[in-house]
């Protein structure tokens, strides 16, 4: 784990797939042609892949297999690829068996101020990504990093994914990734969540045409990686369409900041 995060700390990385396991062909499919065209473009790459979507707007949304399967799914992704992984965890329950196959365990941006959830995720010795709060500056997340740190786990990933801005709107303020470079971490730029609409009905809007400058605005501040959710046909996906990149333009983007 420790030569992971070193390679993270020098080196641009990828963290990117979709934002729900649907179906374990889906996810080998993308995993291969994903893993291909960051090799190509020279960067680090760690799949990533929800097996629950527990911050869904509506509650007949759907959230995915479940940790059993998408464990199995995850798992099945490492052995064959030869990939790091990462997902998100909900709940400290949840903390110790996910790091037992997930290399990065990401907390998500709603949940980051959870003390017992960060303890939890500290305890596993895995790699943990905090992903900033939209109602957070990016200095207050100094405290859920010493949460991290002080509970005994120092590899720590900060990532950027949009402040809100009035209702059902994001804005990225890239003040808040250079401030969050003073405490010495990897820090993520959250390509596609930062291009969400938030709420607006049962589902939540985005705007993915704007995924390539706001990746390319990040490359200009530092971040030391990028993550982007992929989809072969967005319009079809089961979670987080409108602000998937679509599988075909991904090359390009990669090939925009490398």
């Amino acid at each position: 784990m420790e030569e992971l995060y070193k390679s993270l700390q020098e080196k641009k990385f990828i963290l990117s797939g979709p934002c729900v396991i649907e179906s374990e062909s889906m996810i080998m499919n993308l995993a291969e042609k994903i893993k291909k065209m960051t090799e190509d473009c020279g960067f680090t790459y760690i799949f990533k892949a929800s097996f629950d979507k527990a911050n869904r707007t509506s509650v007949n949304s759907y959230r995915g297999p479940g940790i059993e399967e998408g464990l199995r799914i995850l798992e099945k992704v490492k052995t064959e690829f030869e990939l790091p992984l990462t997902t998100d965890i909900h709940e400290p329950s949840q903390a110790a068996m996910v790091g037992e196959v997930v290399d990065i365990l990401q907390i998500p941006a709603f949940l980051c101020r959870q003390t017992d959830l960060l303890v939890a995720a500290a305890k596993t010795d895995r790699i943990i990504n905090i992903k900033k709060a939209q109602f957070l500056d990016g200095k207050d997340m100094f405290f859920p990093a010493q949460k991290v740190k002080e509970s005994g786990n120092d590899k720590i990933m900060l990532t950027e994914r949009g402040s809100m801005f009035g209702l059902g709107n994001l804005v990225v303020d890239f003040r808040q990734i250079i401030d969050m470079k003073e405490f010495g971490y990897p820090i993520v730029m959250d390509v596609t969540h930062s291009t969400q609409r938030p709420g607006g009905g049962s589902t939540s809007g985005g705007n993915r045409e704007y995924a390539p400058y706001m990746a390319k605005l990040a490359n200009t501040v530092g971040v030391n990686g990028f993550f982007f959710e992929v989809h072969e046909n967005p319009e079809e996906a089961l979670s987080d369409g409108p602000n998937m990149v679509y599988l075909k333009d991904f090359e390009a983007i990669l090939e925009s900041i490398k």
